[in-house]
């Protein structure tokens, strides 16, 4: 992204300089301090201030899929029955598809409704490889059909990719500014030396939905699946470098 940068040089008089002005009369005997003076002066204040921007998107790389299953029976025993096998068809198939135990979230409420018993059960998994999750879907509404509701998946941005993706924006900043900071080096004829200084001034994070929420039935929704969210970071840096005087210029201190 082209970003507007601020670039502050602060430079001193060329060393040909100084030492005309240590050859006047009556500055002989200062010309050792004054030339050492001039030297921790040069190496403190020759200086390039920069900022650098730098603007980094990055998907979701998690997503929590539900799968309700709801049964009705005349005695306890018989809805159970019924959903139990259901829900471990379900959690077979999600351990089929690498999906880790601790991923997966099993909850179960039975009720009773004038002369029958009803049991409503939802098992939740997250999952990091969203092909197999299309996967689960299709089997899972294939072989249960209309007996099982699959929810729209949820998509969202783990710890890990958010902390790698703000440590990659800015460090892509001070990247910028570093290259800003050596062209205007090259343009006055120094050279660049090292950051002496580096300033986060800003970090933002902006969210573009998806899906909006919903729930799939049957066969034909559950193939629409929902649009993956993005996470759009910036960063601005404020960057201060060392300038460093070029070889011929040394030669003649």
């Amino acid at each position: 992204m082209a970003s507007p940068s601020r670039v502050f040089a602060a430079l001193l008089p060329a060393a040909e300089d100084v030492y005309r002005e240590e050859n006047e009369p009556g500055m002989g005997r200062y010309r050792g301090t004054i030339q050492r003076n001039i030297q921790r002066t040069q190496n403190t204040a020759r200086e390039v201030h920069v900022t650098g921007s730098a603007e980094i998107s990055c998907a979701a790389d998690r997503a929590t899929l539900s799968v309700s299953v709801t049964n009705s029976k005349e005695t306890v025993n018989d809805v159970t029955n019924s959903i139990s096998r259901r829900v471990e068809y379900i959690l077979q198939t999600l351990r089929q598809h690498d999906v880790k135990e601790e991923d997966v979230t099993v909850r179960r409420h039975i009720y009773r409704a004038e002369d029958l018993f009803t049991i409503d059960a939802q098992v939740t998994a997250v999952f990091s490889d969203f092909v197999k999750m299309d996967s689960v879907c299709v089997v899972l509404l294939e072989k249960l059909s209309h007996s099982v509701c699959v929810s729209k998946p949820q998509y969202y941005h783990s710890q890990e990719c958010l902390s790698l993706l703000r440590r990659r924006v800015c460090v892509a900043a001070v990247e910028n500014a570093r290259l800003k900071a050596s062209e205007v080096c090259s343009l006055l004829g120094q050279t660049l030396g090292l950051p002496l200084q580096v300033t986060e001034e800003e970090a933002t994070e902006t969210r573009t939905e998806g899906s909006v929420d919903g729930r799939i039935e049957g066969e034909e929704g559950g193939r629409e699946g929902g649009r993956q969210p993005s996470l759009t970071a910036t960063c601005r840096v404020f960057v201060t470098f060392n300038l460093r005087l070029k070889d011929k210029t040394r030669k003649r201190l």
